[in-house]
Protein backbone atom coordinates (compact mmCIF):
# COMPACT_ATOMS: atom_id res chain seq x y z
CA UNK A 1 0.00 0.00 0.00
CA UNK A 2 1.41 3.40 -0.97
CA UNK A 3 2.38 6.09 1.53
CA UNK A 4 -0.47 8.29 0.25
CA UNK A 5 -3.05 5.61 0.93
CA UNK A 6 -1.66 5.07 4.44
CA UNK A 7 -1.69 8.75 5.29
CA UNK A 8 -4.44 9.92 7.60
CA UNK A 9 -5.93 13.35 7.34
CA UNK A 10 -7.87 15.85 9.36
CA UNK A 11 -11.48 16.81 8.83
CA UNK A 12 -12.60 19.47 6.37
CA UNK A 13 -15.46 21.77 7.38
CA UNK A 14 -17.07 24.24 4.99
CA UNK A 15 -19.03 27.17 6.42
CA UNK A 16 -21.45 28.61 3.89
CA UNK A 17 -24.54 30.80 3.61
CA UNK A 18 -27.25 31.53 1.09
CA UNK A 19 -27.16 35.25 1.88
CA UNK A 20 -24.52 37.75 2.94
CA UNK A 21 -24.49 39.56 6.25
CA UNK A 22 -25.49 36.56 8.38
CA UNK A 23 -22.22 36.39 10.33
CA UNK A 24 -20.62 33.50 8.44
CA UNK A 25 -17.03 34.77 8.62
CA UNK A 26 -17.28 35.80 12.26
CA UNK A 27 -18.63 32.37 13.21
CA UNK A 28 -15.90 30.65 11.17
CA UNK A 29 -13.15 32.56 12.95
CA UNK A 30 -14.58 32.09 16.43
CA UNK A 31 -15.29 28.40 15.85
CA UNK A 32 -11.68 27.92 14.77
CA UNK A 33 -10.33 29.68 17.87
CA UNK A 34 -12.74 27.74 20.12
CA UNK A 35 -11.47 24.46 18.66
CA UNK A 36 -7.88 25.62 19.04
CA UNK A 37 -8.53 26.24 22.74
CA UNK A 38 -9.21 22.50 22.98
CA UNK A 39 -5.61 21.87 21.88
CA UNK A 40 -6.77 20.88 18.40
CA UNK A 41 -4.62 21.86 15.42
CA UNK A 42 -6.70 24.20 13.26
CA UNK A 43 -6.27 26.03 9.99
CA UNK A 44 -8.65 28.28 8.07
CA UNK A 45 -8.92 28.46 4.30
CA UNK A 46 -10.48 31.77 3.28
CA UNK A 47 -12.65 30.37 0.51
CA UNK A 48 -14.31 33.66 -0.39
CA UNK A 49 -11.65 34.08 -3.04
CA UNK A 50 -12.87 37.48 -4.27
CA UNK A 51 -13.79 39.33 -1.08
CA UNK A 52 -12.53 37.24 1.83
CA UNK A 53 -12.47 38.89 5.26
CA UNK A 54 -10.92 36.22 7.50
CA UNK A 55 -7.67 38.18 7.88
CA UNK A 56 -9.64 41.31 8.75
CA UNK A 57 -11.71 39.45 11.36
CA UNK A 58 -8.49 38.22 13.00
CA UNK A 59 -6.46 41.43 12.53
CA UNK A 60 -3.87 39.57 10.48
CA UNK A 61 -1.53 41.39 8.13
CA UNK A 62 -0.98 38.48 5.78
CA UNK A 63 2.32 38.53 3.91
CA UNK A 64 1.16 35.76 1.59
CA UNK A 65 -2.18 34.66 0.17
CA UNK A 66 -3.44 31.68 -1.78
CA UNK A 67 -2.32 33.52 -4.93
CA UNK A 68 1.31 33.02 -3.84
CA UNK A 69 0.65 29.34 -3.15
CA UNK A 70 -0.71 28.86 -6.66
CA UNK A 71 2.48 30.28 -8.13
CA UNK A 72 4.30 27.38 -6.41
CA UNK A 73 1.64 24.76 -7.15
CA UNK A 74 3.76 22.44 -9.31
CA UNK A 75 6.32 21.92 -6.53
CA UNK A 76 4.02 22.40 -3.55
CA UNK A 77 4.33 20.10 -0.56
CA UNK A 78 3.02 20.36 3.00
CA UNK A 79 6.18 22.10 4.23
CA UNK A 80 6.14 24.71 1.47
CA UNK A 81 2.44 25.31 2.03
CA UNK A 82 2.98 25.78 5.77
CA UNK A 83 5.34 28.69 5.04
CA UNK A 84 2.51 30.58 3.33
CA UNK A 85 0.10 30.38 6.27
CA UNK A 86 -0.37 33.34 8.59
CA UNK A 87 -0.17 32.53 12.30
CA UNK A 88 -2.71 34.03 14.67
CA UNK A 89 -1.88 34.48 18.36
CA UNK A 90 -4.58 31.93 19.24
CA UNK A 91 -2.67 29.22 17.38
CA UNK A 92 -4.99 29.18 14.37
CA UNK A 93 -3.24 29.25 10.98
CA UNK A 94 -4.81 31.03 8.01
CA UNK A 95 -4.42 30.73 4.26
CA UNK A 96 -5.71 34.13 3.22
CA UNK A 97 -7.79 35.01 0.18
CA UNK A 98 -6.16 37.06 -2.61
CA UNK A 99 -5.93 40.79 -1.95
CA UNK A 100 -7.45 41.61 -5.35
CA UNK A 101 -10.74 40.09 -6.62
CA UNK A 102 -9.39 39.34 -10.11
CA UNK A 103 -6.89 36.84 -8.69
CA UNK A 104 -9.80 34.54 -7.80
CA UNK A 105 -9.73 33.36 -11.42
CA UNK A 106 -6.35 31.73 -10.75
CA UNK A 107 -7.95 29.30 -8.32
CA UNK A 108 -9.14 26.16 -10.08
CA UNK A 109 -10.43 22.76 -9.11
CA UNK A 110 -6.96 21.36 -9.79
CA UNK A 111 -5.25 23.82 -7.44
CA UNK A 112 -7.77 23.14 -4.67
CA UNK A 113 -7.26 19.40 -5.19
CA UNK A 114 -3.61 20.00 -4.35
CA UNK A 115 -3.95 22.55 -1.55
CA UNK A 116 -6.75 21.11 0.59
CA UNK A 117 -5.27 17.63 1.17
CA UNK A 118 -1.96 19.22 2.15
CA UNK A 119 -3.72 21.42 4.71
CA UNK A 120 -5.52 18.37 6.07
CA UNK A 121 -2.29 16.44 6.62
CA UNK A 122 -1.05 19.17 8.99
CA UNK A 123 -4.23 19.86 10.93
CA UNK A 124 -6.97 18.01 12.76
CA UNK A 125 -9.44 20.44 11.22
CA UNK A 126 -9.36 22.80 8.28
CA UNK A 127 -12.31 25.19 8.11
CA UNK A 128 -13.20 26.94 4.87
CA UNK A 129 -15.16 30.18 4.97
CA UNK A 130 -16.87 30.08 1.58
CA UNK A 131 -18.37 32.80 -0.56
CA UNK A 132 -22.09 33.58 -0.53
CA UNK A 133 -24.38 31.22 -2.42
CA UNK A 134 -23.44 28.35 -4.69
CA UNK A 135 -20.86 29.51 -7.20
CA UNK A 136 -18.54 26.98 -8.80
CA UNK A 137 -15.70 27.30 -6.29
CA UNK A 138 -18.03 27.18 -3.30
CA UNK A 139 -19.63 24.01 -4.66
CA UNK A 140 -16.20 22.42 -4.97
CA UNK A 141 -15.46 23.25 -1.34
CA UNK A 142 -18.82 21.88 -0.21
CA UNK A 143 -18.27 18.69 -2.13
CA UNK A 144 -14.87 18.13 -0.49
CA UNK A 145 -16.16 18.89 3.00
CA UNK A 146 -16.76 16.26 5.65
CA UNK A 147 -19.16 18.62 7.39
CA UNK A 148 -21.06 21.61 6.01
CA UNK A 149 -22.26 24.36 8.34
CA UNK A 150 -24.99 26.39 6.66
CA UNK A 151 -25.45 29.72 8.44
CA UNK A 152 -28.82 31.46 8.45
CA UNK A 153 -30.80 33.81 10.67
CA UNK A 154 -34.47 34.59 11.35
CA UNK A 155 -35.00 37.10 8.54
CA UNK A 156 -37.59 36.05 5.98
CA UNK A 157 -35.39 36.61 2.92
CA UNK A 158 -32.52 34.67 4.48
CA UNK A 159 -34.75 31.74 5.39
CA UNK A 160 -36.21 31.68 1.87
CA UNK A 161 -32.77 31.55 0.30
CA UNK A 162 -31.53 29.03 2.85
CA UNK A 163 -34.44 26.73 2.05
CA UNK A 164 -33.65 26.95 -1.67
CA UNK A 165 -29.99 26.23 -0.96
CA UNK A 166 -30.89 23.17 1.12
CA UNK A 167 -33.06 21.89 -1.72
CA UNK A 168 -30.18 22.32 -4.18
CA UNK A 169 -27.75 20.55 -1.86
CA UNK A 170 -30.25 17.71 -1.64
CA UNK A 171 -30.24 17.38 -5.43
CA UNK A 172 -26.44 17.38 -5.41
CA UNK A 173 -26.44 14.61 -2.78
CA UNK A 174 -24.68 16.83 -0.25
CA UNK A 175 -27.58 17.33 2.17
CA UNK A 176 -26.51 14.60 4.60
CA UNK A 177 -23.35 16.57 5.42
CA UNK A 178 -25.23 19.77 6.30
CA UNK A 179 -25.74 21.13 9.80
CA UNK A 180 -27.86 24.27 10.06
CA UNK A 181 -26.58 27.12 12.24
CA UNK A 182 -29.12 29.82 13.09
CA UNK A 183 -27.24 32.97 14.02
CA UNK A 184 -28.82 35.78 16.07
CA UNK A 185 -31.49 33.29 17.10
CA UNK A 186 -32.80 35.53 19.90
CA UNK A 187 -33.24 38.62 17.72
CA UNK A 188 -36.64 40.31 17.54
CA UNK A 189 -38.40 38.84 14.54
CA UNK A 190 -41.82 37.80 13.31
CA UNK A 191 -40.32 34.33 12.93
CA UNK A 192 -39.14 32.66 16.13
CA UNK A 193 -36.23 30.28 16.51
CA UNK A 194 -38.67 27.51 17.41
CA UNK A 195 -40.26 27.86 13.96
CA UNK A 196 -37.03 27.16 12.05
CA UNK A 197 -37.04 23.33 12.25
CA UNK A 198 -40.45 23.20 10.56
CA UNK A 199 -39.64 25.91 8.01
CA UNK A 200 -36.34 24.39 6.89
CA UNK A 201 -36.87 20.74 7.72
CA UNK A 202 -33.90 20.63 10.10
CA UNK A 203 -34.59 18.77 13.33
CA UNK A 204 -31.68 20.02 15.45
CA UNK A 205 -30.28 23.37 14.32
CA UNK A 206 -27.44 24.95 16.24
CA UNK A 207 -28.72 28.21 17.74
CA UNK A 208 -26.37 31.15 18.31
CA UNK A 209 -27.87 33.98 20.43
CA UNK A 210 -28.07 37.57 19.30
CA UNK A 211 -25.45 39.98 20.62
CA UNK A 212 -24.95 42.55 17.91
CA UNK A 213 -22.74 44.82 20.03
CA UNK A 214 -20.16 42.13 20.83
CA UNK A 215 -20.24 40.73 17.28
CA UNK A 216 -19.79 44.14 15.69
CA UNK A 217 -17.00 45.11 18.07
CA UNK A 218 -15.23 41.78 17.49
CA UNK A 219 -15.26 42.25 13.73
CA UNK A 220 -14.20 45.88 13.87
CA UNK A 221 -11.21 45.39 16.19
CA UNK A 222 -10.21 42.01 14.78
CA UNK A 223 -10.33 40.09 18.06
CA UNK A 224 -12.46 36.91 18.07
CA UNK A 225 -14.99 37.26 20.89
CA UNK A 226 -14.23 33.79 22.28
CA UNK A 227 -10.83 35.23 23.26
CA UNK A 228 -11.86 38.36 25.16
CA UNK A 229 -15.59 37.80 25.81
CA UNK A 230 -15.46 34.13 26.74
CA UNK A 231 -18.06 34.32 29.52
CA UNK A 232 -20.81 35.82 27.36
CA UNK A 233 -23.71 33.72 26.13
CA UNK A 234 -22.54 34.34 22.56
CA UNK A 235 -19.10 32.88 23.22
CA UNK A 236 -20.51 30.00 25.27
CA UNK A 237 -22.73 29.00 22.35
CA UNK A 238 -19.70 28.86 20.03
CA UNK A 239 -17.74 26.78 22.55
CA UNK A 240 -20.72 24.42 22.68
CA UNK A 241 -20.78 24.22 18.88
CA UNK A 242 -17.06 23.41 18.89
CA UNK A 243 -17.72 20.61 21.37
CA UNK A 244 -20.54 19.20 19.24
CA UNK A 245 -18.39 19.25 16.11
CA UNK A 246 -15.27 17.77 17.68
CA UNK A 247 -17.19 15.01 19.46
CA UNK A 248 -18.24 13.51 16.11
CA UNK A 249 -14.82 13.81 14.56
CA UNK A 250 -13.46 10.95 12.50
CA UNK A 251 -10.02 10.79 10.92
CA UNK A 252 -10.30 9.35 7.44
CA UNK A 253 -7.86 8.22 4.82
CA UNK A 254 -6.65 10.35 1.93
CA UNK A 255 -7.69 8.74 -1.30
CA UNK A 256 -8.34 9.87 -4.82
CA UNK A 257 -11.97 9.90 -5.86
CA UNK A 258 -13.56 9.54 -9.25
CA UNK A 259 -14.76 12.81 -10.80
CA UNK A 260 -17.81 13.99 -8.91
CA UNK A 261 -21.18 14.98 -10.24
CA UNK A 262 -20.33 18.63 -9.58
CA UNK A 263 -16.96 18.32 -11.29
CA UNK A 264 -18.51 16.62 -14.31
CA UNK A 265 -21.26 19.24 -14.47
CA UNK A 266 -18.86 22.21 -14.59
CA UNK A 267 -16.46 20.44 -16.95
CA UNK A 268 -19.33 19.81 -19.33
CA UNK A 269 -20.40 23.46 -19.13
CA UNK A 270 -16.86 24.71 -19.79
CA UNK A 271 -16.46 22.43 -22.80
CA UNK A 272 -19.78 23.62 -24.15
CA UNK A 273 -18.70 27.28 -23.79
CA UNK A 274 -15.38 26.59 -25.52
CA UNK A 275 -17.06 25.01 -28.55
CA UNK A 276 -19.60 27.80 -29.00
Amino acid sequence: MSEEKNQKRGEFIAVCSAKGGVGRTLLTVNLAVALCKKNIRISILDGDFQFGDVSLAMDLQSTFTIKDVIQEITRLDEYTLASYLSHHESGVKVLSAPDQPEYADLITEETLEKIIPLMLTQNEYTIADTGVGLNEKTLLLLEKADQILLVSNLEMATLKNTKAMLETLEKLELRDKVRLVVNRATMESVIQAADVPDILGEEEPIFIPNDFQISSQSLNIGIPFVMNQGKTELAKSVFKMAEQISSRREITMIKKKAPSFISRMFTKNRLKEETE
